[in-house]
């Protein structure tokens, strides 16, 4: 329907080009939106105000105007100036409901669109250090991140996903360190326990594992442990397969998964680092100081420079973080998006400024960030801080173990993600109206038990032709419904281009109360045939919208709860 409008618009301005009420040499752009208040008609333009200073008219003389050479079209059944110059138009029922065939028709390609031309697009996100289980703020940056690639798929991108692991620096010396503790009997609470070390029972696990000379197979790697309790390096490679195995665990149970696994040491190892830190000095954007190597990040924006070599001759963090973007530019990505928590904010200024003083033809501005707030989890109104497994705070897998993958999923998507996300365990769990999972997978186990109690009656509601005539429809709460249905394409569009995710699950909690409403309100299962076979249409369209909206969000739609 929206593209109608367009269309109708587009011919009017042309006429009144050919006329010279507006100049043939401009062109103009159109901005048509669903309108807000159903009073106001379906879509609404401002292209009268926006182009009224180039006819030399009032904006709502303008809109005359283009009303007047708008083409006849049946899909459209009035036309009201509104305001100082805004054009709102109400459709037909008719083309308001040709939707449903739309949606039929397109079935799991409902909403597709290809717009990325099968552009590559690289998404980062989780890059969780292998020193413990996954903790909420990971599994929010993972459902951000999958529902993120699944919309950009959706749009026609060609996505990779891929997880950063930081298995090189102090954080895994810490960690081999804990677990060789463990080894020997040292508990968190002795003296000669690690100053830095971790305390989760899964130190235990790592320890025991390595004591029974156990083999992990992590994505990339298997290792068997030697036993030995002297030998930390051994002690050290087998901790990090153990922890990313973990890891891979905690993301297949929340159904992520990653196409490429890059490892901070292979930047070590393959002399990438040093090769970043020689292009820096050939450029001329470093300097010493104080026994450290500086980057003049002050010339790329910071608001200070930054030490890249620390006296003692190790590097900041953010070194190889600038040594593994270049990485990803010469992989071919022109499209990077990092997923990360908000305290990485001060990152990306920092490896944005790294990358330009490498002049190696990166644009200004990349790789583009998405961060996301932390999450507080609470139950009876009490937040939830520990767990006995991490030690110090609230797992993935404890959320996943508490609520299912669908109620996680769709919590840590459902806010937007610069907004802090208070996870209720009692509201996730709970199987009411508040619960919008439940309030969504319910609308569609709903429909599939009407369409059970028809085929129970003999009603073929496979046949090619069941459903098509959409007289039946004629009630404004069926209209409500085609309405929303038809802004679903748009809506996945925008999602993707806006980075936000949450728009999806706002969208699919609307559609589900207008259905819950129809259906409490109208009855299906009536005598009248072509009064019900155009309501079960109906429902067939809202019942596919639903199955593709949560499959993008990764979410299942049961036939039965």
């Amino acid at each position: 329907m929206k593209d109608t409008v367009i269309q109708l618009l587009e011919a009017a301005i042309a006429a009144l080009q050919a006329e010279g009420v507006l100049p043939q040499d401009q062109a103009f752009k159109l901005n048509v939106d669903s309108a807000r208040d159903k009073a106001h008609g379906d879509f609404a333009t401002n292209i009268a105000l926006v182009t009224a200073k180039a006819a030399g008219k009032p904006p709502r003389q303008l809109a005359d105007l283009l009303i007047e050479k708008l083409p006849e079209s049946s899909a459209v059944a009035k036309v009201e100036i509104a305001g100082p110059g805004f054009i709102n138009f109400f459709m037909s029922d008719a083309s308001s409901f040709d939707i449903v065939n739309t949606v039929r028709s397109a079935a799991d390609g409902f909403g597709l669109n290809n717009s990325g031309a099968g552009e590559s697009v690289q998404i980062e996100f989780v890059s969780a250090n292998p020193t413990g289980p996954l903790h909420v703020g990971h599994g929010r940056g993972a459902a951000i991140g999958d529902c993120l690639a699944r919309l950009l798929e959706a749009n026609g991108y060609r996505v990779t996903r891929e997880f950063y692991y930081n298995d090189a620096g102090a954080q895994i010396d810490n960690l081999a360190l804990s677990v060789q503790a463990r080894i020997k009997g040292i508990s968190p609470d002795d003296d000669l326990w690690p100053k830095d070390g971790y305390r989760g029972d899964y130190i235990q696990d790592a320890a025991n594992a390595y004591l029974e000379k156990a083999t992990v197979t992590a994505d990339d790697r298997e290792v068997t442990a030697k036993g030995d309790a002297d030998d930390l390096a051994a002690i050290k490679d087998f901790a990090v397969a153990y922890l990313r195995r973990e890891q891979d665990l905690d993301l297949k149970a929340f159904g992520v998964k990653f196409d490429v696994y890059f490892l901070e040491s292979s930047l070590y190892n393959e002399g990438k680092v040093e090769k970043t830190v020689e292009a820096l000095n050939a450029n001329g954007f470093t300097y010493e100081k104080d026994n450290a190597l500086w980057l003049k990040t002050t010339e790329f924006g910071d608001d200070k420079d930054r030490v890249m070599r620390k006296s003692d001759g190790g590097y900041t963090y953010f070194l190889p973080d600038v040594a593994y973007h270049l990485d990803k530019w010469q992989r071919g990505f022109s499209t990077v998006i990092n997923e990360q928590g908000a305290d990485h904010h001060s990152t990306v200024t920092r490896v944005r400024a790294g990358l330009q003083a490498l002049k190696a033809g990166i644009p200004e501005g990349w790789p583009d960030y998405v961060l996301h707030q932390m999450v507080l989890v609470t139950r009876s109104g009490q937040e939830v801080k520990l767990s006995k497994r991490a030690g110090s705070y609230v797992t993935l897998r404890d959320l996943i173990d508490e609520v299912g993958r669908d109620a996680t999923r769709f919590f840590l998507a459902a806010r937007r993600v610069d907004s802090q996300l208070t996870f209720d365990i009692d509201l996730a769990r709970s199987q009411t109206n508040e619960n919008p999972v439940y309030y969504i997978q319910y609308a569609h186990a709903r429909i599939c038990s009407v369409l059970r109690k028809l085929q129970e009656l003999g009603v073929d509601i496979n046949a090619a032709d069941f459903g098509s005539d959409l007289s039946g429809l004629a009630l404004d709460e069926e209209r409500e419904i085609a309405n929303q249905l038809a802004r679903y394409p748009e809506l996945i569009a925008n999602a993707a281009r806006q980075r936000e995710p949450h728009h999806l699950t706002h969208y699919l909690r609307e559609l589900a109360g207008l259905f819950h409403t129809y259906y409490n309100a109208h009855k299906v299962l009536i005598d009248d045939t072509a009064v019900r076979d155009s309501r079960v249409a109906l429902y067939l369209a809202v019942k596919q919208v639903l199955v593709n909206g949560l499959d993008l969000i990764g979410v299942s739609a049961p036939e039965e709860m």
